[in-house]
């Protein structure tokens, strides 16, 4: 039998074990020609198909999406560095229509910086946070209970030295998201080369920093997004700059980071130049495999797991089958891989083997427009 074949079947068998069923899928582009804003797709877990994108609201650059908790709302960045004439990007609120999967707008804030790249919201559905990545500030706004943003809840502005100054420049906060408990919220900045952390009021949506207030990941590395191990003892920074990825062990009841491994993203015979970087990170539903992209290589790496030690082993390079892979998603089954190919227009679907976390390509190849973020939705 054809081995990609296979390797679907395999992937169709454990998303029916899991939770087999309708997602809508929404895409963040940069806009231009080819997008005008958040685009949404029927996604069905059982077979790995996808639909064609369609427009499911205008938006200016919505880099970044956050679905809340409850699937009745989503947030978007504006990736801008002015808004109505005065400087900083927007974080903008979304009612999501159940039956069409068309967006409605409720509202937008001042991100509190210029080209916020990054948002996340809180388990408890009552708090956003952003990343700015110009100005290398964090904020924090509180949800309302009818799914719009309340007024900032807090701004904090990085500081520090960085180790490359061309490359780095300063502060550029990239990725912001809670632990699992909710009690802490990180924050990678790729031009301190840190990981930030900070003690999080639920009631409030304010953030302090924490004691110890960072981590830090090798000088010149770059963090730019992490995630967490599904027991919660590991935290995965993937590093834009010298395309690896920074094991920390979590402490989970200090808000804590300890480094203890430094693994390469591309195999060691590659090399690396000023056009490689890395982007996402994310670890499979069983726990069992980690999986990052890289953008040059353009490629996405697939690590096995130790749980006990929490060591990552490189398995393969899958390539993306498109240029510059800034984002990609693994469906809440573990079954399927979607790819977002930013200099190619393209989204490319990847079965992944439950046994092995590799990866095959399905021959499905959809067209966006500089495609750079992905969520999944159930459909109810």
């Amino acid at each position: 039998m054809n081995p990609i074949l296979l390797v679907c079947l395999a992937a169709q068998f454990f998303s029916l074990m899991v939770e087999a069923g309708e997602y809508s899928v929404y895409f963040g582009t940069y806009t231009g020609m080819k997008s005008r804003g958040i685009y949404v797709s029927k996604f069905d877990s059982a077979t790995g198909k996808l639909t064609a994108p369609e427009l499911a609201a205008e938006a200016r650059n919505p880099s970044f999406l956050a679905l809340h908790p409850d699937g009745k709302f989503l947030y978007s960045c504006a990736e801008i560095g002015e808004s109505q004439g005065k400087p900083g990007g927007l974080v903008e609120a979304f009612a999501i229509d159940a039956a069409s999967g068309r967006l409605t707008a409720l509202n937008r804030q001042n991100s509190a910086g210029t080209a916020p790249c990054h948002l996340s919201v809180d388990a408890t559905g009552r708090c956003l946070f952003t990343a700015n990545y110009g100005s290398g500030t964090i904020a924090s706004f509180p949800i309302q209970a009818d799914g719009s943003l309340g007024e900032m809840a807090s701004a904090i502005q990085h500081r520090g030295t960085v180790a490359l100054p061309q490359r780095q420049g300063g502060p550029h906060a990239h990725f912001i998201s809670p632990s699992p408990d909710n009690r802490f919220v990180l924050a990678c900045d790729l031009g301190l080369d840190q990981v930030l952390v900070y003690r999080l009021d639920e009631k409030t949506a304010q953030l302090t920093p924490n004691d110890p207030p960072f981590a830090k990941v090798p000088p010149g590395a770059g963090p730019r997004h992490f995630a967490f191990s599904r027991d919660g003892k590991w935290v995965f920074v993937i590093n834009e700059i010298n395309l690896t990825v920074t094991t920390f062990r979590y402490d989970a009841s200090r808000g804590t980071l300890t480094p203890a491994q430094t693994a390469s993203t591309v195999p060691g015979d590659y090399a690396v130049t000023g056009k490689d970087s890395c982007a996402e990170i994310a670890v499979h539903p069983n726990g069992k495999f980690v999986y990052g992209c890289n953008r040059g290589h353009d490629s996405i790496a697939v690590f096995s797991l130790a749980r006990g030690s929490g060591k990552l082993t490189l398995l393969e390079n899958q390539p993306t089958q498109g240029k510059t892979p800034r984002h990609f998603a693994l469906d809440p089954t573990g079954g399927w891989l979607l790819a977002e190919n930013q200099n190619s227009d393209s989204i490319v679907v990847f079965a992944v083997d439950p046994a092995t976390g590799k990866l095959q390509p399905t021959g499905q190849t959809l067209a966006l427009g500089s495609p750079v973020c992905a969520v999944f939705l159930p459909v109810k």
